[in-house]
């Protein structure tokens, strides 16, 4: 995917498709590589995938929140010159996926978030940053997923580099206190746009609970959960994701 990405004023992002806009929001640790089959699958159903690199660890530790990332959001919508979008996102996208149809409803036509932050996740733990322990990590990288085997070398590879960068660690922790302090227990009830819930049922970094609080939550909500599976339902399991993100998209008529 690295090959086709487009760099566009303080915007780098990958596209594909055209038609209703879908803009994917990946995680803290998550590349955009994550959503590869999705972005094949939905560029041939009629929607435009459009996934920006989120400026986590490029942006002023002042601008490293999630209610600056959601500013992001937007004002990348209002760059793209898109009316209204499909939010799909993971992890930490969700969280931002949350906060920016609450700052911006106008702006979203739906929300699709699957492991989303934004009401309690497990993250690293007390012991995240511990540098130079590459089996550790490789462990923690692991166990984001029901199958271990989906961490590549690869994608351990990157969060050993992200966790032995100091700078990169100091954003990582402001970020995670970002996401505590943004919860969004209180703003969800008020949401009203459609929503899709996506879930692992083997999730532990943000538990099936979670996704049953934001069903319970939100007014429009449809929850759809995949066995075997955990953080990532997109990598772990993508044709059933797909499967069950076009069912709703039909459901809803989006």
């Amino acid at each position: 995917m690295e090959k086709k990405l487009r760099k566009e004023g303080r915007y780098t992002y990958y596209e594909i498709g055209e038609g209703t806009p879908i803009v994917v929001l990946h995680g803290l640790m998550g590349g955009l590589s994550n959503f590869d089959a999705l972005a094949e699958y939905f560029s041939q159903q009629g929607y435009k995938i459009v996934i920006p690199e989120l400026p986590l660890y490029s942006q002023n530790i002042l601008k490293t929140n999630v209610k600056a990332f959601s500013k992001f959001v937007k004002d990348f919508i209002t760059f793209k010159k898109f009316d209204r979008v499909l939010l799909l996102g993971n992890s930490l996208g969700g969280h931002i996926a949350l906060y920016h149809s609450k700052m911006y409803p106008e702006k979203v036509a739906g929300l699709v978030l699957t492991g989303s932050s934004g009401l309690y996740e497990s993250a690293m733990g007390d012991s995240y940053p511990k540098r130079g322990d590459y089996e550790y990590i490789k462990n923690k990288t692991e166990s984001v997923f029901y199958d271990p085997k989906i961490a590549t070398k690869e994608m351990i590879d990157e969060v050993f580099g992200i966790v032995n960068d100091r700078i990169k660690v100091i954003k990582t922790l402001t970020i995670a206190k970002s996401a505590i302090r943004h919860n969004m227990a209180k703003d969800l009830p008020k949401m009203h746009v459609q929503t899709c819930l996506i879930w692992g049922k083997n999730d532990k970094v943000t538990p099936p609970e979670v996704a049953e609080e934001f069903h319970k939550l939100m007014p429009n909500s449809t929850l759809y959960w995949i066995d075997k599976c955990g953080h990532a339902a997109m990598m772990e399991h993508p044709d059933e994701f797909n499967r069950l993100l076009h069912e709703w998209l039909q459901k809803v008529n989006l």
